[in-house]
């Protein structure tokens, strides 16, 4: 995915000195773990880098919980995740990039676990059960991504945003090939199966936004998001095989 860079602010993007030293967590020296056991001390300096980056996209999320991504500094993350301000840019070029990398991942994520979930159908017409199932389950394993997408849909970031557009049209168009593949659909044209691919996106959107609204601890609301999510695809599905191109 493009990185696009914003105008630096002064307490989200800060020049990095040359003379800053090296931050502990990606220059501390490696030594052997007693026991055997994996310790900080012990790890590569690439895999203590992996770590830090992880810890910062981590704290990103943990203060989106609470606020929009503009909302949140520099200083903030690197903080929340152990290293000084200056060592962020060992990770990130700056806010907007962590920012799409969040993007990336979740996106990425849910495309892997729809396709698991289509490779575990086991009986013909249980596609949009299992489907269903998985994006509910996926979005409670990973509240705070999903959260972070569906306000930054709207948000202030121009740049989070279009890669938001770009994710979901990769996603539909995805879905479209996807269709593609049944016998029953592949005579339409493609410009018919990217809409029926946009209307049911949209139906799993609104999905993801019920589950993340839904009080806790009420399964009896879950289990109607669910029932209201199968009858939304079945009903866009059963109109497609009724569709005849002109």
């Amino acid at each position: 995915m493009a990185v696009t860079s914003r105008t630096p602010e002064s307490d989200r993007s800060l020049p990095e000195s040359p003379s800053t030293p090296p931050p502990a967590d990606d220059e501390a020296p490696v030594a052997p773990a007693p026991g055997g056991r994996t310790s900080p001390s012990a790890l590569t300096r690439q895999e203590r880098k992996a770590r830090t980056r992880q810890a910062l996209l981590d704290a990103a999320l943990d203060r989106l919980a609470e606020t929009s991504f503009d909302a949140i500094s520099l200083r903030e993350v690197a903080r929340e995740a152990g290293i000084t301000p200056t060592a962020f840019y060992r990770h990130f070029e700056s806010m907007e990039d962590l920012g799409l990398v969040l993007v990336d991942e979740s996106f990425r994520a849910l495309r892997t676990m729809l396709a698991t979930g289509r490779a575990q159908v086991s009986e013909p017409g249980d596609e949009i059960r299992a489907a269903v199932g998985v994006l509910v389950d996926h979005v409670h394993r990973h509240r705070e991504h999903f959260r972070f997408i569906a306000r930054e849909r709207y948000g202030g970031s121009a740049a989070l945003r279009t890669a938001i557009r770009q994710e979901i049209r990769l996603f539909s168009s995805e879905l479209a090939t996807d269709l593609a593949r049944y016998p029953v659909l592949r005579e339409l044209p493609t410009t018919d199966l990217q809409t029926i691919s946009s209307l049911i996106v949209g139906a799993m959107v609104m999905t993801v936004e019920a589950v993340l609204d839904a009080p806790p601890g009420r399964a009896e609301h879950e289990r109607e998001v669910r029932r209201t999510a199968e009858q939304q695809l079945r009903l866009i599905l059963l109109g497609a095989l009724q569709w005849r191109p002109r």
